[in-house]
């Protein structure tokens, strides 16, 4: 068992499962949506990207791709978050909440996608 793959996957996992479950809930509702497990989810999807960065195959890069999109829009959901709560003189209001678990859903299907890559790469791997 290669420990590297194992830490891999687990912070893949981890950063989609983070994701999933701060995307749940119904999308304008704020209670629903634990802004904690967004900066978790940011987190961990950071240290799922540095991993990434070792890899010089073409799914290795197609890992990468992903991983940069999903932080990305999780930034951009931290932003919009901290915006509505610290400076914007609304608050947080439906409209901004149902914009962070939008930018959150577009960084869930960029984990999916890395979750499914992480898939293919293990039932393809031929031992040598």
């Amino acid at each position: 068992m290669n420990l590297e793959k194992v830490i891999f996957g687990f912070f893949v996992l981890l950063a989609a499962t983070l994701n999933f479950g701060f995307f749940l809930g119904d999308i304008a509702n704020h209670d629903l949506h634990n802004i904690y497990e967004l900066f978790a989810a940011l987190a961990v999807s950071l240290i799922a990207t540095v991993l990434k960065f070792g890899d010089r195959t073409q799914i290795g890069a197609v890992h990468l791709a992903t991983s940069l999109v999903a932080d990305l829009q999780l930034i951009v959901a931290s932003v919009v978050f901290v915006w509505s709560e610290e400076i914007s003189s609304a608050g947080v209001t439906a409209v901004s909440t149902a914009s962070v678990v939008s930018l959150s859903g577009g960084a869930l299907l960029a984990n999916l996608v890395s979750v499914v890559l992480l898939v293919i790469e293990t039932v393809t791997f031929h031992r040598g």
